[in-house]
C-alpha cells in the first residue's frame, strides 16, 4: 500500500483490513493481501475498473462475502467471522432492494420487524428516520410509487434503522440518471457529515469518488493501487495505473523514465511560433478538439514518443475557451507542445 495517506491516522481506525484476501476456486486472487486503516466518521471511495477486487472487498466488511484469509477489524474488534447482522455494519445496494410490496415505513421497519420489536416501536423508529432524510410525507408509498432519489433516501433510512458503526455503499448512485445522480451525491456527503458515521462506497466513477471522499483507495488487480485525499491522488499518482486511470494526465516516457504531466499543464502553441524549437518543446499535429464549456480539450499526436510499439502516442491539453476563441486550432494543424518540469511527476510502470 502507499504511504501517500489522507491524514493522519487515527489510533483507532473505523476500519482495518489486515493481509485481506479472497480467492475464488483455483484462479488468481480477486482480493490479494490488502492493508488498509479507514479512519473513523470518514468517507472512504474504494475505486478502480470492473474486475479490481473493490466490490468483493466491500462484501468482505459486509459479511456477504467469506475471507480467505487475513482479518477484518472494527474499531479493534475482530469481525472477520461473525454473521453479517452482528458485525456493527449496514449494506446499501446499488439496486437499494426495497420490497415491492411494503410501504417505505414497513420497508425501513422491516429489520427491527425480523427482530421481533413491537409494532409501535419499530414505526416509531422507521419514521423518525424517514423524517430525517424528508422522506416521512411519503412514508405510506411503495417503491413503485417513487422516483429513483426517493427510493434512495428509503434504502439509506433502512440500512441507518440498526444503527450501524460503518455504512457500506455499493455503487449507490449507478442507477440514477446523471442529473440526479449529481444531486445525491451531496446529499449522501451532507448525511455522512451529519450522521458521522464511517461511509464506505464502493464506485467505478473517478468524478464520484473525487466529489465524496476523504480517503481514496484506488484498486488494481486485486491489490491497493494508492490511497490518499482525493487532491493527493489526482495531483501526486504514484504510478502509470493510477495515471491513466484518473484521467486528466498525459503518460509519457522520457530517457530519464516515465511521468505524468496533467493535461492543464500541457502548453500548445502554434506551429509558426518563433523559437518554440529552441525551448525543448516537441512537435504534434492536432487529432481532435472538443469544447468543454470553460475549456477546450485538443487530441494531440506527437510521433515517436510513444512508451510502446505504437508508432504515435495520443496526448490532452486543455485550452482555456477564452485562449482558443482568441486563436482557435485546426484539426491537422501541427502545433509546438511543452510544459514546466516541475509539474511533471515520476511514475511507477
Amino acid at each position: 500500500m502507499s504511504e501517500n495517506t489522507a491524514h493522519p491516522i487515527a489510533t483507532v481506525p473505523a476500519i482495518e483490513l489486515v493481509a485481506l484476501s479472497k480467492r475464488f476456486g483455483t484462479g488468481s486472487a480477486a482480493v490479494d493481501n490488502i492493508q488498509l486503516r479507514i479512519p473513523p466518521s470518514s468517507y472512504c471511495c474504494l475505486l478502480g475498473p470492473s474486475g479490481c477486487g473493490k466490490s468483493t472487498t466491500l462484501r468482505m466488511i459486509a459479511g456477504h462475502e467469506t475471507v480467505s484469509s487475513g482479518d477484518i477489524l472494527l474499531e479493534n474488534r475482530n469481525i472477520t467471522d461473525l454473521p453479517a447482522a452482528e458485525r456493527g455494519t449496514a449494506m446499501m445496494f446499488q439496486s437499494f432492494a426495497l420490497f415491492p410490496h411494503l410501504s417505505a415505513l414497513d420497508n425501513v421497519a422491516f429489520s427491527l420487524r425480523m427482530k421481533g420489536v413491537a409494532r409501535a416501536e419499530r414505526e416509531s423508529r422507521a419514521m423518525a428516520l424517514l423524517e430525517r432524510v424528508a422522506m416521512g410525507a411519503l412514508a405510506q408509498r411503495k417503491p413503485g410509487e417513487l422516483s429513483g432519489g426517493q427510493q434512495q433516501r428509503v434504502a439509506l433510512a433502512r440500512a441507518l434503522i440498526t444503527e450501524p458503526r460503518v455504512l457500506l455503499l455499493d455503487e449507490p448512485l449507478s442507477a440514477l440518471d446523471p442529473f440526479l445522480r449529481i444531486r445525491m451525491r451531496a446529499e449522501l456527503r451532507r448525511w455522512q457529515k451529519e450522521l458521522g458515521l464511517t461511509f464506505i462506497h464502493v464506485t467505478h466513477s473517478q468524478e464520484e469518488a473525487m466529489a465524496l471522499a476523504d480517503l481514496m483507495v484506488v484498486m488494481n488487480h486485486g491489490r491497493i493501487e494508492q490511497v490518499g485525499t482525493p487532491h493527493q491522488i489526482y495531483n501526486d499518482p504514484i504510478s502509470e495505473f493510477t495515471a491513466r486511470f484518473m484521467g486528466g494526465h498525459n503518460v509519457i516516457e522520457t530517457p530519464t523514465g516515465l511521468i505524468g504531466v496533467r493535461t492543464d499543464h500541457v502548453r500548445v502553441r502554434p506551429d509558426a511560433d518563433t523559437g518554440a524549437s529552441d525551448t525543448g518543446a516537441l512537435r504534434a499535429v492536432v487529432s481532435d478538439v472538443e469544447y468543454q464549456g470553460t475549456y477546450v480539450l485538443l487530441g494531440l499526436q506527437t510521433p515517436g514518443v510513444a512508451a510502446d510499439a505504437h508508432a504515435e502516442a495520443p496526448w490532452s491539453a486543455m485550452v482555456p475557451e477564452s485562449v482558443f476563441l482568441a486563436r482557435p486550432y485546426q484539426l491537422g494543424e501541427p502545433v509546438w507542445l511543452d510544459w514546466d518540469p516541475a509539474q511533471a511527476r515520476p511514475l511507477k510502470a
